[in-house]
């Protein structure tokens, strides 16, 4: 059952001398709702069985599903039988009634989509990047992407003033823009370090600078975070109160950790900067600047030829990972990994089958997450753009005009790896209860 702390009211809101703040606890109680009606899908949830399940009252559920289909947020979807006296009424979520973009900007290249509410992609772009390009060329680049989704209204964006439908329909209901890159960033203020390989962005205020650019709010995080935060949603790690590492070894190597069911950020919201962890004292150069790095062993093993070696570098830091926090499962993805995904997969198993006879614990499971193979990420098909204005063609050839742009991924030849699917997750999840995102 979801259960909502403080009760007494008729609208299932908090009453008293507490401190509770009755709006916030109303727009959680409504949150819960919402994610029922998600979760049920198409044949839909009754009132009574939305009580039942989040311990609010009849009449509270009736006042939320009430403000719901007045905000075209829910619509009834047929009748049910009962066990007794007439068929129940149920409730189905409006998925086209939202939308979020989700941006991956990673160090060559940016992919970006439209999510319903359902997260399910109704739109994508992608084209090459130089994140080294300085700041006004990316944000420019970004808004010129997003715009090509149809969002309307990006200043700045030739022809995007007044478009209100994206390629194969009206964008209705913007809730934001989330955005995701490598760290190490400050997802609470937006603001970001030293990013490997470029410091000259050490300490740029990426979401306000795009939140003006673009006109609506924007979220900022690592983008292990936001894929980690995507798969979660999803239930790829195991379902409620599950943990999980996914970690992602593409241009560079990090982790997006999900400890207890949400995302793991730490209190400088710094974790997850796992490929530089050192083991191999006097080792090789990093670009963080530091000697035998776990990324620049995986990468220099890559650049050689030795997937196999690469695997077991990065077996040996999952091990680590696994040692310290007791995570349930280990979770691989990023364009590296999808080159030789099994090749990955049984490298990285092996280190930990290893562990657990050594340790005597029970095995970790080790798979590749979904989307880390290239073939796509949970959360819905990609439905063609029809034509309109995008930036690059299939492939991630850049150019203009009626290319569609969705077939391939920051020029990957077609690898995606669910990272601005969790980008768009990051305003999604809080719609739905979650407060990680």
């Amino acid at each position: 059952m979801r259960q909502v702390t403080g009760g007494g009211a008729a609208d299932g809101t908090a009453r008293g001398a507490g401190g509770v703040n009755l709006l916030a606890l109303r727009s959680h109680n409504s949150a819960l709702v919402l994610d029922l009606l998600r979760t049920a899908g198409p044949d839909g949830i009754s009132r009574l069985e939305l009580a039942e399940r989040t311990g609010l009252t009849p009449q509270a559920v009736s006042k939320i599903t009430a403000r719901l289909r007045e905000d075209g947020l829910a619509v009834e979807a047929g009748r049910r039988a009962s066990t007794g006296g007439k068929p129940r009424t149920v409730l189905r979520l409006v998925p086209e009634a939202g939308h979020a973009v989700g941006v991956h900007l990673d160090r060559d290249g940016l992919r970006a989509v439209l999510a319903d509410l359902d997260g399910t992609v109704v739109a994508e772009r992608h084209t090459p990047l130089d994140l080294g390009a300085g700041a006004e060329a990316v944000l420019t680049r970004v808004a010129e992407v997003v715009g090509a989704l149809g969002v309307p209204g990006v200043p700045g964006v030739p022809g995007a003033a007044g478009r209100t439908g994206a390629a194969d329909g009206a964008v209705r209901g913007l809730l934001g823009v989330g955005v995701a890159l490598p760290g190490p960033l400050d997802h609470a203020r937006g603001v970001l370090h030293r990013v490997t390989g470029f410091p000259e962005w050490d300490g740029f205020p990426l979401r306000d600078a795009l939140t003006e650019r673009l006109g609506a709010p924007v979220v900022v995080d690592k983008d292990t975070n936001a894929a980690a935060l995507g798969l979660a949603v999803g239930g790829e790690g195991g379902g409620e109160g599950g943990s999980f590492a996914y970690l992602h070894l593409g241009t560079g190597l990090g982790a997006g950790l999900v400890i207890g069911g949400s995302v793991h950020r730490g209190p400088r919201t710094g974790a997850g900067e796992f490929g530089h962890q050192v083991v191999q004292l006097d080792g090789p150069r990093c670009p963080c600047g530091d000697r035998g790095c776990i990324e620049a062993l995986c990468l220099d093993a890559v650049a050689r030829g030795d997937t196999q070696e690469a695997a077991r570098v990065l077996g040996t830091g999952a091990a680590n990972l696994v040692g310290l926090l007791d995570i349930d499962r280990v979770l691989l993805g990023g364009r590296t990994i999808a080159t030789a995904p099994d090749v990955f997969a049984r490298g990285v198993r092996a280190v930990l089958d290893a562990r657990a006879r050594r340790t005597g614990d029970p095995p970790v499971t080790v798979r590749i997450a979904s989307g880390g193979d290239g073939r796509g990420a949970a959360g819905g098909a990609v439905a063609p753009a029809g034509g309109a204005e995008g930036i690059g063609g299939t492939g991630g050839t850049e150019g203009t005009g009626d290319a569609e742009g969705t077939g391939g991924a920051e020029g990957t030849g077609g690898a995606t790896d669910g990272i601005a699917e969790g980008a768009a997750q990051l305003v999604l999840a809080p719609v739905f209860g979650r407060d990680d995102g």
